[in-house]
């Protein structure tokens, strides 16, 4: 451990793909038949006047309708682009957060920036935040984690998030992105492999939510610190070998980080392996036998918080209802457990006789895991699909292991998420201990290097 410093890595030259900061697409709300919100100040279409107040949109032929307060219709096309004037701001109304998993809910949020309203081929409407990068920042580390968290958390978080999306932009820019969905599908004799990363959204650059990063417009930045955070970081960047770092993150690992494959393609990514989560190494998981003695144990790890007002802290309104995240179980009994596979699966296995890892991560978390029932037997993977389907919403991690007592199922589970990077539980307790941004992002992403690129 070491005084904090401020990171003074040169300025690299090497890195092409940003000379200047960005503008980005954010899309908030996606397919909606209707979307309502307000106009706080003044908004400009094109040359039209300037627009305020509250307004609903709706499709009609094709086209959007937008509407003023009194429902008198303003215009319509097939795409709306409403330009805000100085502090001006603007709120949708029933914004989905969490989406497919156990925090979902609606909720009313105000944004920055601009807003596009345009119509998919479908007839249903897209909401679309264009806004400054730094600005997004701002909004994404208040929205993952609490705006009053250690302000070295929050610079560790904003070059995270900074890298996350710049490496997004990159691989668009340059047309080498593979992913052309949010899911890959890979099906065998008895088995899917299924996983789940970001979305190539045709309409905008990233989506608001999970599945690529926290967005929750001002809504969430309550402290002066995010912004900080992200002004003393501008134009910082992870880089590896020269290239943006895809980071990932999760929030409490349990002990031990895990590796990219384990929840997504099958490629060993050099800064994305498993580490330790604490002062002292923890030695993989590498069998049955080391998976049960690891999650019943209770080890040295810096995500190893329980103290409530720490948490508090730290984290978000609604992450704060998901108790017991670093040491976790589960109980179902026999029927409950059968209709969950059932629904979720899409599969009658009958009578549940076998849950069996067949492969699993450094941290424990499962890959690849077969259900052996009385009327079929199917494997399962990856590492967010496993969870799904042995829950209504979503298991906390798939690092657990099944004890069976007469007719119940007890999941004993260890973590909160993928953990593959950093764990943000993990790196807000480093910088409540003194460590510095530089020294928690050199930690979680071995081998990365921390540029200055605008």
């Amino acid at each position: 451990m070491t005084t904090k410093i401020l990171i003074t890595e040169p300025r690299t030259r090497r890195m092409g793909p940003v000379k200047e900061q960005p503008k980005i697409t954010v899309g908030i709300m996606d397919e909606q038949p209707e979307v309502s919100g307000r106009l706080d100040g003044n908004f400009r279409r094109g040359g039209d006047r300037l627009l305020s107040g509250r307004f609903s949109a709706k499709t009609e032929a094709g086209m959007i309708v937008f509407s003023g307060e009194t429902h008198q219709e303003i215009c319509r096309s097939e795409s709306i682009r409403l330009t805000a004037e100085k502090r001006s701001t603007f709120s949708l109304f029933s914004v989905t957060i969490g989406k497919r998993f156990h925090w979902e809910r609606a909720e009313h949020q105000t944004f920055q920036g601009n807003l596009i309203l345009t119509v998919r081929k479908d007839g249903k409407i897209a909401a679309i935040n264009e806004i400054r990068l730094e600005d997004y920042l701002e909004s994404v580390i208040s929205s993952e984690m609490s705006g009053d968290a250690p302000i070295e958390f929050l610079k560790t978080h904003a070059i995270l998030s900074r890298s996350w999306l710049l490496a997004t932009l990159d691989r668009r820019k340059r047309g080498s992105d593979r992913l052309t969905r949010a899911d890959k599908t890979a099906q065998n004799d008895g088995g899917v492999m299924r996983w789940y990363d970001r979305e190539d959204h045709e309409l905008f650059d990233v989506c608001a939510d999970d599945h690529c990063q926290r967005y929750q417009g001002i809504t969430k930045i309550a402290s002066e610190r995010a912004g900080e955070a992200v002004r003393e970081t501008e134009g910082f960047i992870m880089t590896h070998q020269d290239q943006i770092c895809d980071a990932r993150y999760s929030k409490a690992c349990g002990g031990i980080t895990e590796n990219f494959d384990t929840a997504w393609d099958d490629v060993s990514v050099p800064y994305l392996r498993s580490i330790s989560d604490a002062s002292i190494p923890h030695p993989p998981v590498t069998t049955e036998e080391e998976a049960s003695a690891w999650i019943l144990s209770s080890p040295e790890a810096y995500c190893r918080m329980k103290d409530e007002r720490f948490l508090e802290r730290i984290l978000p309104d609604f992450d704060r209802e998901t108790k017991g995240f670093f040491r976790w179980r589960v109980e179902y009994s026999r029927p409950e457990l059968e209709q969950i596979l059932r629904e979720k699966s899409g599969f009658d296995f009958g009578r549940l006789r076998e849950i069996l890892p067949l492969r699993r991560g450094p941290s424990g978390r499962i890959s690849q895991l077969r259900i052996v029932g009385s009327k079929r037997s199917f494997l399962v993977g990856k590492e967010l699909e496993i969870r799904r389907w042995f829950s209504r919403s979503h298991l906390y991690s798939s690092a657990f292991i099944v004890k069976v007592e007469g007719e119940r199922f007890i999941f004993h589970g260890a973590g909160w998420g993928h953990g593959v990077g950093l764990c943000q539980i993990g790196a807000a307790v480093m910088a409540s201990r003194g460590f510095s941004a530089n020294e928690i992002l050199k930690h979680y992403f071995r081998g990365v290097e921390i540029k200055k690129i605008y």
